[in-house]
């Protein structure tokens, strides 16, 4: 048994473990997210990060999800890391560069009276558009407004890769989609070889959306920051939305912003919930 040091975030819903590997720790993170995470049996989270040294940016975050599965970007996940290694002063500038397994992200704070990160901007970089790439089994230099059929029933969907893949599905009213139902059989379609987020959008205005997620590998979540993104993205590129978006989530707000040739700028907060000691039973 190991009593590991952890501290517990929440970014737009998102909740996160984060624990220090800077030295080392031995373990198997796969296992460590799946027993982590267990809202009964653990301490309770959508997800895992871990802090590593890295040879190509100031900091290497490792992310792992509820059901010990690694992502490869998390970006509700990523503020809340930031603000993480900000605080415990780990790297203490407010311009930090993160390694990820999805490219190394730019991160620019803004920090409160007490030296606390505040506002945490994202470089989340450019959207992936071609099909093959995202991955999707339809070839497309892009995935737009395709169909997919579930239970009798077609939907009109979406995807783009952002650091992981996702979908995207706008609806006229949220409430009156089954979230779970339909964003589990998406996520596991033949469709998606690598599986897929699954995002339910509703359109408010030309700048401003509710959206609902199921998120490949935690199941649904009360908010995504890299589903956030995709749905701005898709948004802007169907004409259906402007290139500066406050999205709603079920756990908060975020605001997504596109630059040149849809570079994403996510913006928002994090938050520290708690520290303390997991035993873990190796």
């Amino acid at each position: 048994m190991k009593a590991l040091k952890f501290d517990k975030y929440v970014a737009a819903g998102n909740d996160f473990v984060i624990f220090d590997g800077r030295k080392d720790l031995g373990l198997n993170y796969n296992d460590l997210a799946f027993k982590v995470c267990n809202r009964h049996f653990g301490i309770g989270s959508d997800g895992i990060m871990v802090c590593e040294n890295s040879d190509v940016a100031d900091i290497k975050m490792m992310y792992f999800n509820s059901d010990g599965s690694q992502g490869e970007m998390c970006g509700n996940g990523i503020r809340s890391f930031a603000k993480y290694i900000y605080d415990n002063g780990i790297v203490k500038k407010k311009a930090i560069s993160i390694e990820t397994l999805a490219g190394i992200k730019y991160i620019e704070l803004e920090t409160d009276e007490f030296d606390k990160a505040s506002k945490i901007k994202v470089n989340m970089g450019k959207p992936v558009f071609e099909g093959a790439k995202i991955p999707v089994n339809i070839h497309k230099e892009r995935v737009l407004e395709e169909t997919i059929r579930i239970d009798n029933k077609d939907y009109i969907f979406s995807a783009v890769l952002v650091g992981v893949p996702h979908v995207v599905i706008f609806i006229e009213n949220i409430e009156d989609v089954d979230v779970n139902g339909l964003g589990k059989k998406i996520e596991n379609h033949e469709l998606f070889p690598n599986k897929t987020n699954v995002n339910f959008v509703e359109i408010l205005g030309r700048n401003k959306i509710n959206i609902y997620t199921w998120e490949r590998g935690a199941g649904r979540t009360l908010g995504c920051g890299t589903g956030s993104c995709a749905s701005v993205v898709i948004g802007n590129v169907l004409s259906r939305l402007d290139n500066k978006v406050l999205v709603n989530t079920e756990g908060g707000n975020l605001e997504v912003h596109l630059i040149d040739d849809y570079e994403i700028i996510m913006i928002g907060e994090a938050f520290h919930i708690a520290s303390g000691e997991y035993f873990y039973h190796c």
